[in-house]
């Protein structure tokens, strides 16, 4: 399916228990209903043909036998629908009695995947697959069988009946190890006052553990009350992010699991397919689709989905950033911070961060040395902000203007102050560098960066400039990270004057303020060069840390953002955030320290490595061939 989603379901129709008959129609019904809303796999819950609750009818020949018959209806019913289907039911071989999942598409029974059921009618599962005949057909019988699917070949999908969420080494972990990228949860458990949380627990932690997509589905209030109340949870989880979940009566949930994500999270882990020679697999035919999504996408990926997880997130990053500035200096024996001050974002936060530095290493407040180094292109409003916060603070500010420095040096090497070239910018820009370093020089200070991620993926800085510190505190946040924290500061404060400053500093446009301004307003602003930084940290969460195509990446931005961006806008970003990326890894390529505070970094020794002459052409083309099926839709 197009872009690696398969859309998958588990239900949990209600039952009648021992009667196979009526629980068919049900089950039809449930297929019916899935295969509608195009879905590929559903998933029922484990011994839903007859009902869990059975008991020692489990081996009596009448309820076998029209648990037999029953699923021969389903098989039937299943013709022309390209859904893969795993279905509950007791099946004998031989002696035996086990408790099987049966694969079903397509008006064919794929295969019997028995489970390690606790109940006293079942026997544990064969140690080898085996070939049996059922319900007139000959399939694989075996706990290592797997199913690739001929339209998705990032597909492979098996199944785990009875999933005891307590298993010491649960099956999923070796049907993972084997290749296996989605597991069909049948399971068989009661309801109790902990069951839900405790199986979503489970849920989350072995999907995320696994690198893999669970379709889970649990017997409902259809089975027998005699010992125990069934719930009927359904869920599906991705790499440990629920992404449906129900317990209603007659329930049904469904999602879309992305299994390039996935295929990208195993890439970089590891330790799977190591063992694959013992799966048989069977071919699966689905036809190749766009599948529809129905699942939410976040416009800002990077930061916690529910708002009452900010702020324990925020004092972790800023703790994060605090700590690894603190052993830097004990580590060189300094004992001053020297920072400049601009009044956007990024330097009001790092300057936060040196304040809470010398704090914690009990050095006065004025140890901070704030430095604004105003020029051509600096407003009052800016100056003001990063001279208010630093005095807030208790910070030693120093107001050093640069505008003579800056003329002698395009004097020196002959340009124009008229000339606003990108050697007008970049001047401007070193001198500030050279001065902090030189004043940390002076004071056995450290000159503590202020750059972010979002600026070092699309270069958005001076090679040797404000590109270069000691240190930078800000090296593996991005812009919305860093918006993040300042909010979270400026909402707690109990500094009245601090929390007005820090509004104003996040009401501002973002600009490196390098051009000349006018009337005092701030001409320059770097979200109409490079794009909005909620969507370029958007693309970087998805493109560069998750793996997705330029393409794939519109089609989730078009689902977070809606309408916010024209298709034109989101193509135009996309490409110069693609150009960029290549174009500007030279500066990546020799970044200085600073704390990594997330999976993703674009360190050169530990982060994402891009030769810097790479070709963008690869994800160009991707990008036309995008904007070629747009326009011709």
């Amino acid at each position: 399916m197009k872009d690696g989603f398969i859309k998958v379901a588990a239900a949990s129709p209600m039952i009648k228990v021992a009667n196979a008959e009526y629980n068919a129609n049900a089950i039809i019904d449930c297929m019916k209903s899935a295969a509608d809303s195009g879905v590929k796999l559903l998933v029922l819950p484990e011994l839903c043909l007859t009902g869990c609750t059975c008991g020692d009818l489990f081996g009596h020949k009448v309820l076998l036998d029209g648990a037999k018959k029953a699923l021969v209806r389903i098989i039937e019913a299943s013709r022309g629908m390209d859904m893969l289907t795993f279905v509950g039911l007791p099946v004998a071989v031989g002696a035996k009695v086990f408790s099987c999942a049966a694969a079903v598409s397509n008006g064919e029974l794929l295969g019997l995947i028995p489970g390690e059921s606790r109940h006293r009618a079942f026997s544990a599962p064969f140690e080898e697959t085996m070939e049996i005949s059922f319900c007139g057909f000959d399939v694989p019988f075996g706990c290592e069988v797997c199913f690739d699917c001929g339209g998705m070949e990032e597909l492979c999908i098996s199944a785990e009946v009875g999933c005891g969420i307590e298993d010491i080494v649960p099956a999923s972990a070796l049907l993972a190890r084997a290749g296996v990228n989605l597991v069909a949860q049948l399971a068989g458990f009661a309801g109790t006052i902990s069951s839900t949380e405790d199986a979503m627990l489970s849920l989350r932690a072995q999907s995320k553990r696994l690198a893999c997509g669970m379709v889970l589905a649990a017997p409902n209030k259809g089975e027998s009350t005699t010992d125990n109340v069934y719930t009927g949870l359904c869920a599906i989880a991705e790499n440990g992010a629920v992404l449906a979940q129900d317990e209603s009566a007659d329930n049904m949930v469904i999602s879309e699991i992305d299994l390039q994500y996935l295929t990208k999270q195993r890439f970089e882990r590891g330790g799977f397919e190591e063992d694959v020679d013992f799966m048989e697999h069977v071919f699966w035919d689905c036809e190749e689709s766009v599948t529809t999504l129905s699942r939410s996408y976040s416009k800002l990926p990077n930061l916690p989905s529910r708002a009452e997880d900010v702020p324990s997130y925020c004092k972790r990053v800023l703790d994060m950033q605090v700590s690894g500035l603190v052993k830097r200096m004990e580590y060189a024996g300094l004992t001053h911070c020297v920072i400049g001050i601009s009044g956007g974002s990024d330097s009001t936060l790092a300057v936060m961060i040196c304040a809470e530095a010398v704090k914690r290493m009990g050095l006065p407040a004025t140890n901070v040395v704030a430095c604004t180094m105003p020029c051509f292109g600096t407003s009052s409003r800016t100056k003001n902000n990063a001279i208010i916060v630093s005095e807030q603070l208790g910070a030693e500010v120093r107001v050093i203007d640069i505008t003579a420095a800056v003329k002698q040096h395009f004097a020196d090497i002959g340009h124009a102050e008229d000339d606003y070239s990108v050697a007008f910018e970049n001047t401007q820009a070193r001198e500030r560098t050279q001065i902090l370093f030189d004043i940390a020089n002076k004071v056995n200070g450290l000159n503590v960066g202020t750059e972010d991620l979002s600026e070092f993926i699309d270069g958005w800085c001076t090679y040797n400039g404000d590109h270069t510190s000691s240190y930078d505190v800000n090296m593996g946040l991005t812009k919305t990270q860093i918006r993040a924290n300042l909010r979270f500061i400026a909402q707690t404060t109990d500094n009245e004057v601090l929390a007005k400053a820090l509004w104003d500093v996040l009401d501002c446009p973002i600009t490196p303020e390098l051009l000349p301004i006018f009337d005092d307003q701030i001409s320059q602003k770097s979200e109409d060069a490079v794009g909005s930084y909620a969507l370029q940290d958007f693309f970087t969460f998805w493109m560069l840390k998750n793996g997705c195509t330029p393409s794939k990446c519109f089609r989730l931005a078009k689902r977070a953002y809606g309408d916010e961006f024209s298709d034109a806008e989101l193509i135009r970003w996309l490409r110069s955030y693609c150009k960029r990326l290549f174009s500007q890894q030279f500066k990546r390529s020799c970044l200085m320290d600073g704390p990594s505070v997330d999976s993703f970094s674009v360190s050169p020794r530990i982060g994402m490595l891009i030769p810097s002459d790479g070709e963008a052409a690869l994800f160009m083309a991707d990008i036309d061939e995008l904007e070629k099926s747009l326009e011709a839709e």
